[in-house]
């Protein structure tokens, strides 16, 4: 299921396969005539439902929509890197073990905004492309091509031995992101909220890079740190 009404849209105008779309009875507004227009453009059913039945489908904060959708479909590592835009250099973003849905949609939403090229999660011990990471993304993690792997160190050699730069982000890091070089092929690797890169991730970074704190107050949430890292590194390369 998607909940809420930009995720739905948005799910809609990206081609997504939505099966039918559940609207509560007695709703109007423009977000919601616009779902209907672009479901009714694509063919796709709409059944009104009473506000029970919404919340039993999606939960309290479905914002009166829910859709039904086919599961989301991970690429291999190889799709991704053969789908990259052959114009430009690419730009990805490796999660290691993100556990939060709000955090990966958060993370997926800040990479799209930033011209992020792809996306890679692990299979174990992460959070996957479900209705909150949906909501959470505001609808980009639909947009975003996200590949699925079952070993990310693995993945690290496979991106370094085509010559990507393997930029890590860690508090303990010993470049201060303002000095990073995203020049090149990059690849930026975020850590688990609370215990950061895996040993083995970090030992097989280029170099680790670090957000410097002047408050009293030196942790920042995953997302946030991610989101100003990407930024960075989106700035320096244009």
């Amino acid at each position: 299921m998607i909940v809420g009404r930009n995720p739905i849209l948005e799910a809609l105008d990206s081609g997504r396969a939505v099966e039918k779309v559940f609207i509560q009875f007695g709703l109007r507004g423009p977000a919601l005539n616009s779902i209907f227009k672009a479901a009714k453009r694509r063919g796709i059913p709409i059944q009104q439902a009473p506000r029970e039945k919404i919340e039993q489908l999606g939960g309290p904060d479905t914002q009166g929509v829910v859709a039904l959708v086919s599961a989301t479909a991970y690429l291999e590592l190889e799709e991704l890197l053969e789908q990259l835009p052959k114009e430009t250099t690419p730009f990805l973003l490796l999660l290691d073990e993100i556990e939060d849905p709000h955090n990966l949609g958060a993370l997926v939403r800040s990479a799209l905004c930033f011209g992020i090229h792809g996306t890679i999660i692990p299979k174990h011990h992460a959070a996957t492309v479900n209705a909150t990471t949906v909501k959470t993304s505001a609808g980009a993690a639909l947009s975003m091509p996200i590949a699925r792997v079952a070993n990310l160190v693995q993945s690290i050699t496979q991106l370094k031995e085509q010559g990507y730069r393997i930029i890590g982000t860690d508090a303990a890091g010993d470049v201060v992101l303002a000095d990073a070089d995203f020049s090149g092929p990059v690849a930026l690797v975020i850590g688990n909220e609370g215990k950061g890169l895996r040993r083995l991730v970090r030992e097989h970074c280029d170099v680790l890079v670090k957000i410097p704190m002047v408050g009293s107050f030196d942790s920042l949430n995953a997302s946030v740190a991610g989101a100003i890292v990407m930024y960075e590194g989106a700035r320096r390369r244009t």
